[in-house]
């Protein structure tokens, strides 16, 4: 786990967001109108008429008064969510949404958010964490476009409808709020069929994942950005930006953002989603994380390391008794590096994980990353064809010293010194042949929007 970046920074944000509009910059109205009475948009209380005013109709917009006046009605344009989702709900992009608090769309409920539509987290820590939570049998039916993504940020987050930069916020503050969490009933391999996932306190049972279901629905998530997330809930424990635990095959989740956030990027428990076109700017940890047995494919995806990210790519094998093979192909990976030293690292295959990487091209790191294979269970595993390396290409261009060719990089921790015997399918170039498609992540991502994506 990660600490906090720019603490400060994050303090004197989270304090002025409270003097200012959470959606805006005008002055927030909170005076309350009493029976009879409506708000106006300069914040008063007027008395309406509907009956001793005859033939006097008001344009759109406008109320008629007690004195038969036709004045500007206030339009409210924020709503802070404080409860559950238990019914069919719609959040539309005319209003700013804002999580009060840890809120869960519950099984048999469906929420649907509009396209260009804003979602910001309150400050919070511990139990009082602010986060999205779909339950198992919950859905979430986020369908944004590349015109109008659906923003996730934090209250001190001054954007609004139509905007991808934010006004005032550095992309690489973290920490303000929680994150996205999608659970569904899909295998995965633990002490249990079902269990709770990291980042909910056990006492929510609106945090258990997995059952039997691998096709398993938990709705759409497209063109998403969720951002300056992964507050920590006690114990060094945070939220990722997208938890998927125990998600199935029946649920989309194509073009997400995930920036700036605590711990790892995106994060998989098992199940078996397949997702497409996923990007992570400077993660605290993992830029991508699987564990228990997932069994998807994720293509097209990008990740952009920060100074404080580990990983690359941390790839876990079960933690009980199933078991399943996954697939990451077509990604483009930039490392940090601070003068070729410091650093993360490129990635790393861990407990028994079983999983193919294909076509991938990575960059600017460290002359001290590796690749590594972490034991003898790994290290069989890649000699018997159940780790799989496809087309991988390093540019270490930029070195001097250190690790420069791939027969450094790719590094057996256990005791069978295996890429001797098997040497990986990797190639050192000057530029990249394989990886992504970085034009998938143009327009509406803050990452392009930063000038991020420049050099892939």
């Amino acid at each position: 786990m990660k600490s906090i970046l720019n603490l400060f920074p994050i303090l004197v944000l989270i304090s002025f967001s409270l003097l200012i509009s959470s959606c805006g910059d005008e002055d927030e109205c909170t005076t309350t109108c009493p029976a009879g009475q409506v708000l106006t948009a300069v914040c008063t209380c007027v008395e309406t008429n509907v009956v001793n005013c005859a033939g006097i109709t008001c344009p759109a917009g406008q109320i008629l008064t007690a004195d038969c006046d036709c004045i500007d009605e206030v339009v409210e344009t924020e709503v802070i969510v404080t409860t559950n989702v238990t019914e069919n709900t719609t959040w539309t992009a005319d209003k700013c949404w804002i999580l009060g608090g840890r809120i869960a769309v519950t099984s048999g409920a469906t929420l649907t958010i509009e396209p260009g539509t804003i979602i910001k987290g309150q400050a919070g820590a511990e139990e009082n964490a602010t986060a999205l939570v779909v339950a198992r049998g919950g859905k979430i039916m986020a369908e944004g476009t590349a015109a109008a993504p659906i923003i996730f940020t934090s209250i001190a987050d001054e954007i609004q409808s139509g905007e991808v930069k934010s006004p005032n916020l550095d992309p690489n503050i973290n920490g303000l709020w929680g994150g996205v969490i999608v659970l569904g009933n899909a295998p995965i391999s633990a002490d249990a069929v079902s269990v709770q996932i990291e980042g909910i306190p056990p006492s929510d049972q609106n945090g258990l994942y997995g059952g039997t279901d691998a096709a398993d629905n938990s709705g759409v998530m497209t063109y998403v950005s969720i951002r300056h997330g992964g507050t920590d809930i006690g114990e060094g424990n945070e939220i990722n930006g997208l938890t998927l635990g125990g998600v199935g095959t029946g649920t989309v989740i194509d073009h997400v953002e995930v920036v700036s956030n605590v711990d790892d990027g995106i994060e998989f428990f098992g199940g078996s989603v397949n997702c497409t076109n996923l990007i992570v700017y400077n993660q605290g940890d993992d830029a991508f994380d699987a564990d228990q047995a997932y069994t998807g494919t994720v293509d097209n995806f990008v990740g952009i390391a920060g100074p404080e990210s580990d990983h690359s790519l941390e790839f876990d094998g079960p933690e009980g008794a199933g078991t399943g093979t996954y697939t990451f192909r077509n990604g483009s990976l930039k490392g940090w590096n601070d003068g070729g030293t410091d650093g993360g690292e490129y990635a790393d295959m861990r407990d028994d994980v079983t999983c193919n990487i294909e076509n991938c091209y990575f960059f600017n790191y460290s002359e001290n990353s590796d690749f590594e294979l972490d034991g003898d269970p790994e290290s069989i595993n890649y000699t018997e064809g159940s780790i799989v390396f496809t087309g991988l290409q390093f540019n270490t261009s930029h070195l001097t010293d250190g690790k420069l060719l791939v027969s450094d990089i790719f590094v057996d921790k256990g005791s069978l010194d295996a890429f001797s015997t098997k040497p990986a399918d990797a190639t050192n170039v000057s530029s990249g042949t394989v990886g992504a498609t970085i034009t998938e992540f143009a327009s509406w991502t803050m990452v392009d929007a930063e000038g991020l994506l420049t050099g892939f």
